[in-house]
């Protein structure tokens, strides 16, 4: 099992993204500051680290300088709130592979894991998925129904792609907020049902379905 460091000292984003990493298969092990930092990262315990750069005591900056000068070579995805040129040019020159700034979308944050913890002779990520008539291209963002080609805004292009990934699963409201509108979300919000609707008028009234009580469903 790919096992993945945290290092983020805000509690609701840690525990955002051990459920989210878990749910999809991988073990995590969360730290709060830079030094435990440091002492865990090592290559014979972790695949990847997500790292924040602002952090009680060393830095996110200084971590990656500190594991990186040790010869340590596990992939390291920066997640932070700042989005200055500096700090994202900084970090990648000291050994950062990726670089996030929040708020974040955790279907994007997955697939810049799956990418960064593949290893050489694993299959390549698909980048096209199908459910029925409905074809997602992940590289070109164009979405098809039935060879006609549907226009999707950002977001609703997200919150497809989320149902594509989990084809016949029913999945609920809260879980919908949290995967395309990120960990800072409004629980109450009906901005789902909203979206769905949208999508429903795109592709058509029987490619989403309602379960009641439950939420939503994508299915073939």
């Amino acid at each position: 099992m790919t096992r993945i460091l945290i290092v983020e000292d805000e509690e609701r984003i840690v525990s955002f993204l051990e459920k989210g990493l878990r749910s999809n298969g991988y073990s995590t092990v969360a730290v709060g500051d830079g030094d435990s930092a440091v002492a865990l990262a090592r290559d014979d315990s972790f695949d990847l680290m997500i790292l924040d750069l602002g952090l009680p005591g060393l830095d996110g900056r200084d971590v990656l300088r500190a594991v990186r000068s040790r010869g340590e070579r596990l992939p390291i995805l920066v997640l932070t709130a700042r989005d200055g040129v500096e700090d994202t040019v900084g970090s990648l020159e000291q050994g950062a592979d990726d670089y996030v700034t929040k708020p974040f979308r955790f279907e994007e944050l997955l697939a810049r894991i799956r990418l960064r913890t593949r290893s050489d002779g694993a299959a390549a990520e698909t980048t096209v998925l199908s459910v029925g008539r409905v074809q997602l291209d992940l590289r070109s963002r164009r979405a098809t129904n039935a060879e006609r080609t549907v226009e999707l805004t950002a977001r609703e292009f997200a919150l497809l792609e989320t149902f594509m990934r989990h084809p016949g699963h029913v999945l609920s409201r809260e879980q919908l907020l949290s995967h395309v509108w990120g960990y800072d979300f409004d629980p109450g919000s009906n901005v789902v049902d909203v979206y769905v609707r949208y999508l429903r008028r795109k592709l058509g009234e029987g490619t989403i379905e309602t379960v009641r009580g439950m939420g939503y469903r994508m299915s073939d």
